[in-house]
């Protein structure tokens, strides 16, 4: 099976130009929180990306959310993301 991560970054490599992407998973820091679910990730997604550079960052984090959609039902509790230049 392949690792989740790289789901993720082929999902947003498919749909965005990007320099690089970090994935870092933060759930581990939730688990004492009241919605805490083990089958789901808290994630840091830093990206690089000249495209979502350009864009203002609502924008860039809208498309990022818009690819992720079915991961954000299912997969994802929560999600922060860094557009980094």
């Amino acid at each position: 099976m392949k690792n989740y991560f790289e789901e993720i970054r082929e999902k947003l490599n498919k749909e965005i130009e990007l320099e690089d992407i970090e994935i870092v998973d933060n759930s581990h820091k939730h688990k004492g929180h009241k919605s805490f679910s083990p089958e789901k990730f808290h994630l840091h997604l830093k990206i690089k990306s000249l495209y979502l550079n350009s864009l203002s960052r609502v924008s860039a984090q809208k498309i990022v959310m818009k690819i992720l959609r079915n991961d954000l039902k299912t997969k994802i509790h929560a999600l922060e993301i860094s557009i980094e230049k």
